[in-house]
């Protein structure tokens, strides 16, 4: 949910994008994203930087959030997204901790 203030917040920034993750993808993360919607922005939403505690909560958030307009992006393709080419400074050391990430087992990967 984004209060006035926040809003007022935002609008002194100049964006027109924003990328939210957290924790309860039904509550606060559902609520902020509705709100910026709501507002006129661009939304994209970590689809593996979410969670819930139950996994139906989870599910229909992102659906929901989908279906209002969000963008579901992963961690992976946000981050080579904002470096728009592998001509960026931080490109290497980006994809080695790419690399390195999904060696790990979580439960978006089967490592």
């Amino acid at each position: 949910m984004i209060t006035e203030e926040v809003s007022q917040y935002l609008a002194t920034l100049k964006r027109s994008s924003y990328i939210l993750f957290g924790i309860e993808a039904h509550v606060c993360v559902q609520q902020t994203a509705l709100d910026l919607l709501e507002e006129g922005h661009d939304v994209h939403i970590i689809v593996d930087g979410v969670s819930s505690q139950q996994p139906i909560d989870r599910q229909v958030a992102l659906s929901r959030m989908s279906q209002a307009g969000a963008y579901l992006t992963t961690a992976q393709s946000a981050a080579f997204m904002l470096m728009q080419t592998a001509d960026h400074p931080n490109f290497k050391a980006v994809s080695k901790l790419t690399v390195e990430h999904m060696k790990k087992p979580n439960e978006f990967n089967d490592a």
